[in-house]
């Protein structure tokens, strides 16, 4: 394969072929931002420059993060490399989840009625609603008191 040289707006250094696989893909859940770089490997998920393991402790969200590529049946053969910020480790792990679940259709687009079936390409549009003026909470009153 030639090596491409390709200049963008934001950066001028020139990419070779071996920075043209590695597949780039964003994924939103909440007020959570997961961009995902997915390249060929050994199966290594870093997340925010830790070991998945580490960032999250919970097995539960390991496995949100993991199922798109658990589904595609392509553990072990891809390192995923994810910088995450803002909302939760819930909202954090979903969006990853999605990130991936994109990087994996670009990979191979016959995957995709599979993850499409499980609701995996979907973005989950739900936001927490805004507090009222007047209010306690988004709909909560307060307290009514008779006298």
């Amino acid at each position: 394969m030639p090596v491409r040289s390709i200049r963008t707006k934001h950066n001028n250094r020139k990419q070779s072929s071996s920075d043209m696989e590695i597949i780039n893909t964003i994924g939103r859940r909440k007020t959570s931002i997961a961009r995902v770089y997915m390249k060929p490997g050994k199966g290594q998920i870093k997340v925010n420059e830790r070991e998945l393991n580490d960032f999250f402790k919970s097995e539960i969200h390991q496995t949100i993060v993991k199922q798109a590529l658990t589904l595609a049946k392509l553990e072990g053969t891809y390192d995923v490399t994810v910088s995450v910020e803002g909302g939760g480790s819930k909202g954090q792990a979903e969006a990853i989840r999605l990130g991936i679940a994109r990087a994996v259709v670009n990979t191979n687009a016959e995957i995709k009625p599979v993850l499409r079936k499980e609701g995996l390409l979907t973005r989950d549009s739900r936001m927490v609603e805004r507090k009222k003026p007047g209010r306690r909470k988004a709909r909560r009153r307060f307290q009514f008191s008779k006298r």
